[in-house]
């Protein structure tokens, strides 16, 4: 065998392996949490009281867990969620993924969540869209979505 039919498929894999460790970094920006849901009364809210407007009108919005709490820093903030997996199969609903805002903390909400310790507790209506409301619990991929100015 030839070193030069050697040496094209050898570029080839090199070239191959740098594109995808270069790339690796970049394929998932997302932390991995649960999330549990409850139900109203939301209001009054540890983010905005007894305002009505702080709903958004789709109703995906969400309590904070402690983990993204951040001292109550976290009040309107947007997250990206998607359910990944649950005790049973087949509980996720696949290719969803919801935008939901923080309107409370998950420890002070008026309606208890379904599971405590969740890493975000979302409405009903939240977690309808992405998993099954039968669950009390989901493991699910999350992403704080910052709007891009340009």
């Amino acid at each position: 065998m030839k070193f030069s039919s050697i040496r094209t498929p050898l570029l080839f894999l090199s070239l191959l392996t740098f594109l995808l460790l270069t790339m690796l970094p970049r394929l998932s920006l997302a932390d991995v949490g649960t999330a549990a849901h409850y139900s109203p009364p939301y209001t009054p809210t540890a983010c905005f009281g007894n305002d009505p407007s702080q709903f958004p009108s789709s109703n995906l919005f969400a309590a904070a867990g402690e983990g993204i709490w951040d001292n109550g820093a976290s009040c309107g903030r947007q997250y990206l969620v998607r359910c990944i997996s649950a005790s049973v199969s087949g509980t996720c609903i696949p290719s969803q993924t919801i935008q939901v805002r923080i309107v409370d903390r998950a420890l002070s909400s008026s309606s208890r969540p379904s599971s405590n310790g969740a890493t975000i507790v979302l409405s009903t209506t939240a977690f309808g869209t992405i998993a099954k409301t039968s669950a009390t619990a989901v493991n699910v991929e999350y992403q704080q979505y910052v709007r891009s100015l340009t």
